[in-house]
């Protein structure tokens, strides 16, 4: 889509900004022997690749005469010494535009490996991963595209998409049903979701039939209660402390969906390197 599109140009013109791409000092006094090359982006551990079109998008912004050869895609698993990205133009370009093309390449990797790493975990259970807004900001529709390229899936992306009533919103308006009614209310046809912390909230959410409640926090023997108050129409999601050592637990039938803000706040960038030769 256009604003999603021009949202990216507008986060790589920032970074190569920040970066002063256009007055390296370095490579623009070898200039000289500057001539035509080809390099190889090489993965240097195993994981999932995502942020390729970032990666091209980059080098297009500094030369868009460089030719890039994706040659593994995102939601591609690639393992430590395999080729991922294979790159031809000259010597001043590739080597001005390599580390903010990179730094987008592995970390956006890093969360799809991440994400790939806790839906292994999830397999079979009917249970989609949900990712959350705890994002690097100004990075949110990038890191959100790498949680797909892994294998999860996106929640709202941002505060308009839907309505979102958690403790402190309760806390203002006074109660759940204050809040859903206020929010029906004033914006209409929009999905609202509620977030409760024990049964006697979870019991007064299901009353106003929301589309999604998160059941924060909640223990086994909670779980196991909520779920058989379930009434049709409604879906769960388990959210709070949720890692790769207790996920399986989480794991219960009547749970729709189980969100991890670690997917983004807590991965782990994905080692890549760039190589050039003549």
């Amino acid at each position: 889509m256009k604003h999603e599109s021009d949202l990216e140009r507008r986060i790589i013109l920032l970074a190569l900004e920040e970066d002063e791409v256009q007055n390296d000092v370095t490579t623009n006094s070898l200039t000289d022997y500057d001539s035509d090359i080809s390099a190889l982006v090489f993965a240097k551990g195993n994981g999932i690749i995502s942020g390729t079109d970032t990666f091209i998008r980059v080098f297009s912004e500094v030369d868009d005469s460089v030719n890039i050869q994706v040659l593994k895609s995102d939601g591609t698993f690639v393992e430590s010494e395999d080729k991922v990205i294979k790159l031809a133009g000259r010597k001043t370009s590739i080597l001005k535009a390599e580390r903010t093309a990179l730094n987008f390449l592995q970390r956006l990797s890093g969360i799809a490996t991440l994400t790939k790493r806790f839906t292994d975990l999830m397999e079979g259970s009917g249970i989609k991963l949900l990712d959350t807004r705890k994002t690097t900001p100004g990075m949110r529709y990038l890191e959100k595209k790498a949680v797909v390229d892994g294998g999860g899936t996106n929640h709202r992306m941002n505060l308009k998409e839907m309505a979102m009533i958690k403790d402190n919103h309760i806390k203002m308006a006074g109660s759940i049903s204050k809040a859903v009614d206020l929010v029906r209310e004033n914006s209409k046809n929009v999905k609202i979701e509620v977030e409760v912390t024990d049964i006697r909230e979870l019991k007064e959410a299901l009353s106003k039939k929301v589309d999604i409640i998160m059941l924060d926090n909640f223990n086994i023997d909670l779980l196991d209660k909520a779920v058989k108050l379930k009434i049709p129409g409604v879906s769960y999601e388990i959210s709070g402390n949720v890692t790769l050592e207790n996920i399986k637990d989480k794991l219960f039938n009547g749970i729709d969906f189980i969100s991890s803000g670690a997917l983004t706040h807590s991965f782990r960038s994905l080692d890549l390197s760039l190589e050039i030769s003549e």
